[in-house]
């Protein structure tokens, strides 16, 4: 039986979060996620990091989190943000009475709010619509959550904390109203084990719910379906905002060469992730309003995520409040178990400073928080980046070090100075090179391709996987690991999972891409796509 003196149940970046925090603090902790880190919701919205002005009219307290929340992970997290601003612009569909109402909001907030002139508006966004009547600029930025999420782990294992994905857990193991561990199963292997503990912490997002009920709980949790679209362009320079309401497809984040749209709010069940085509067309429309030519723009793919909203109350969707709550059970008659649900990737941080400040004293822990000073990674040594050029493909370099660090970046240099070869590019969309893929691969946290990707962004580029899943199949397989071994089941499981985000563009100048895959894959591998799920 292992023991420990924390259980966290969720791989996203509350879970994260507050694995760091406790570790960091001396306490000892073991973290539970039934997929592989970054898979649910923390990875399914449109990577934005909020300035707070979004909220601001609506939600004072989640406002002020935001914008000082925003400035924190520029600073601890620099390698993850794209120091951009956010624009929110004003369209004749929009409300004069909002506007002022908003711009008072913000600077109640503490939210920098700077009228921007049209004519300097257009010169640096030359696609916005010449409709646009106003425009300010605030704080907000772009953020790669996978990036950030990994950085987290790889921080909180330096100081002593453990992970364990892949495996679920099945039962909240209690003793005269007091939580003393639980019961988990591992996937791949079917095997179950007891984890002792002396506090439990679900932060498994939507899923609290069903996480509570284990423990014969309830908690009111609305999960909350967005649907996002993924363009092939940067369309912007800076994160777009329609001044306006919270709404549907009101959002434009730019991602290094793409653009995601954002996004929608459907009350749903919180394993729902899927997409439909009539949702792409009605956000499409919406977004028109922003830039006119968007239907010229070629759509990568669309997918979902699901958030984990927290009301007591009849609201639901939009009207429910963006804050996260921290619910300690035992009001409800069991010691040691706490929920913390709702919040933002932006928050995640402070949501796990105030659990883990709720949580230490009680375990005779009194230390500080300091995770709001410590920077996640340390920045690359400049005798290794060295050694990196010399044998780097061009572009890959920073990409690389930004997105593994300085422990496997080493790693990688090392493979390739040993073998040139491994310097070969597998995935050019994302400059992904098979060293790196190699050095992911081996990890006992990788089970497949899209677990690779999560970590290298392997097949998230234009071609979408159409000519990198076979040659990074094929560089796995000569690992000869257990999960490697299976090449068509491998090819399958990334290839629909790509597929899964296409199926509902399928229509106009998208075809002629996927015809060219499947022509790649049936034709040249025999991989017929009736064997593809539906």
């Amino acid at each position: 039986m292992l023991s420990t003196q924390v259980v966290i149940i969720g791989g996203g970046a509350t879970g994260a979060g507050i694995l760091r925090d406790l570790s960091m603090r001396g306490v000892k902790a073991i973290l539970v996620e039934r997929g592989d880190l970054g898979c649910g919701t923390s990875s399914r919205f449109h990577g934005l990091l909020h300035s707070g002005a979004r909220y601001a009219l609506k939600d004072h307290s989640a406002a002020v989190e935001c914008i000082n929340e925003n400035k924190i992970l520029r600073k601890i997290g620099k390698h993850c943000v794209e120091p951009i601003s956010s624009i929110f612009i004003k369209t004749p569909q929009d409300d004069d009475e909002y506007e002022q109402n908003w711009l008072k909001a913000c600077e109640k907030a503490g939210i920098s709010t700077d009228p921007i002139e049209l004519s300097r508006l257009f010169e640096m966004e030359p696609k916005l619509s010449r409709k646009i009547q106003a425009a300010y600029m605030c704080p907000g930025a772009a953020i790669d959550s996978f990036r950030m999420l990994w950085q987290i782990f790889d921080s909180a294992t330096q100081y002593g904390a453990k992970t364990l994905t892949y495996t679920e857990v099945i039962g909240i193991d209690t003793k005269k109203g007091k939580v003393e561990g639980v019961t988990v199963v591992n996937k791949y292997t079917n095997e179950i084990k007891k984890i002792a503990c002396d506090y439990l912490i679900s932060a498994a997002g939507p899923w609290c719910g069903r996480v509570a009920a284990l423990a014969d709980m309830h908690m009111s949790v609305k999960p909350s379906k967005g649907s996002l679209i993924t363009f092939n362009h940067r369309l912007c320079t800076n994160v777009i905002h329609r001044l306006h309401k919270p709404s549907d497809a009101d959002i434009f984040v730019p991602h290094g060469t793409a653009t995601i749209l954002g996004t929608t709010s459907i009350d749903t069940h919180p394993d729902d992730n899927t997409t439909s085509q009539e949702e792409v067309k009605s956000m499409l429309q919406i977004g028109k309003e922003t830039f006119e030519d968007l239907e010229d723009y070629r759509i990568l793919r669309v997918f979902a995520g699901c958030r984990p909203l927290y009301s007591e109350g009849l609201d639901s969707g939009r009207n429910t409040s963006r804050d996260f709550v921290a619910i300690d059970h035992q009001r409800d008659g069991l010691e040691g178990f706490i929920s913390v649900c709702g919040g933002k990737f932006t928050t995640h941080r402070l949501m796990a400073q105030k659990v883990c400040d709720l949580i230490c004293p009680r375990l005779g822990n009194f230390s500080k928080c300091t995770t709001d000073t410590v920077p996640l990674v340390e920045d690359t040594d400049i005798y290794l980046k060295r050694r990196g050029r010399r044998i780097f493909p061009s572009y890959a370099l920073d990409l690389t070090m930004s997105r593994q660090g300085n422990k496997r970046f080493l790693q990688i240099v090392n493979s390739m100075e040993k073998d040139k070869e491994k310097a070969e590019v597998v995935c050019e969309c994302e400059n992904v090179t098979r060293a790196e893929i190699e050095v992911v691969a081996n990890e006992s946290t990788t089970h497949s391709i899209s677990d690779i990707r999560r970590r290298t962004r392997l097949g998230m580029g234009t071609c979408q996987g159409t000519f990198c899943t076979y040659r990074a199949v094929g560089a796995v397989h000569k690992l000869g690991k257990a999960w490697t071994n299976n090449t068509q089941l491998l090819f399958k499981d990334f290839l629909e999972a790509r597929w899964k985000g296409i199926r509902p563009v399928m229509y106009g100048n998208q075809m002629k891409d996927v015809e060219l895959t499947r022509g790649i894959y049936e034709v040249s591998l025999n991989i017929n796509h009736h064997d593809f799920k539906s």
